[in-house]
């Protein structure tokens, strides 16, 4: 099978060193394999998307080079393909309305647990028992965990990165105690989160191999099991180092100083961009 990978940025801000690292990793691995690269505009964020980040996107990794299979897919055209796996979840019961603002559930959190102890954050099952016909406007849609990972076989997905280079099949308590139930549809009625969006986008671009940041390795377990729940291929992951500013820290796209654009008007080449984040 040709390896095929992608790079699906949000156009929410600017791209920084960090997103061209991620970029350029995809596209070089794609290429020495003579595979494939495709990129995808991930623009479900309505109220922050901008069709002038859009256009800086393909701006900026044209200059760095990259090139890329045409059409190039768009989030905002898929919410069909969304809505019908929203569907088929809630058709087998693995998924609830939940009405829980942070502060219930910092609330419910904070009460004594029974059994063994939910990591940090984890969402503590309020609205479980919520079936969704009783969905109202503002309602997100949880994952019901307990009954996913009861649903089937625990799928299993290789690693290939330099920290998690191994096989592992999913553990249902982990994915219990450590993920929880899961927010799949946002409380706007005609979105779907990042995990859920990802995961059919993936599928339907036939994607080999994921490569993305470290950052995102936990989530990745939920988006196998998800592809498990989904009967969708699951793909190898590559989780690549962080690129980090002079303090340690990630860079977001709030760090305008590392801004690929920043770069190129002050007179950088893409060659300094590949040295500076170490390619």
């Amino acid at each position: 099978m040709s390896l095929t990978t992608r790079f699906a940025p949000s156009p929410t801000g600017p791209l920084h060193l960090g997103h061209a690292y991620s970029a350029l990793l995809a596209h070089d691995m794609a290429r020495v394999a003579g595979g494939r690269f495709l990129l995808r505009i991930e623009d479900t964020d309505t109220s922050r998307a901008r069709p002038q980040w859009e256009e800086l996107i393909y701006k900026d990794l044209a200059w760095l080079g990259l090139t890329w299979e045409e059409p190039v897919m768009r989030q905002s055209d898929q919410l069909e393909l969304y809505h019908t796996a929203l569907e088929q979840l809630a058709t087998r019961g693995l998924v609830f309305p939940c009405s829980c603002r942070r502060s219930d559930i910092r609330a419910a959190l904070s009460a004594p647990q029974e059994g063994a102890p939910l990591a940090p954050g984890v969402y503590p099952g309020t609205c479980r028992h919520r079936p969704m016909r009783e969905r109202k406007q503002g309602d997100a849609i949880r994952l019901n965990m307990r009954a996913a990972v009861q649903d089937i076989e625990m799928p299993e997905f290789t690693e290939t990165g330099p920290k998690h280079a191994e096989s592992h099949q999913l553990d249902p308590e982990r994915l219990i105690l450590e993920i929880g139930d899961a927010v799949l549809g946002r409380k706007e009625i005609e979105t779907v989160s990042y995990v859920l969006a990802s995961v059919i986008d993936d599928a339907a671009q036939g994607i080999t191999c994921i490569i993305r940041g470290e950052d995102l390795y936990q989530i990745t377990f939920l988006q196998v099991l998800l592809q498990g729940l989904l009967d969708l291929p699951t793909p190898e992951y590559h989780h690549h180092r962080l690129i980090r500013d002079d303090h340690g820290k990630r860079l977001a796209k709030r760090d305008d100083a590392r801004a690929i654009a920043k770069y190129r008007a002050e007179g950088a080449t893409p060659q300094d961009i590949r040295r500076m984040v170490g390619l």
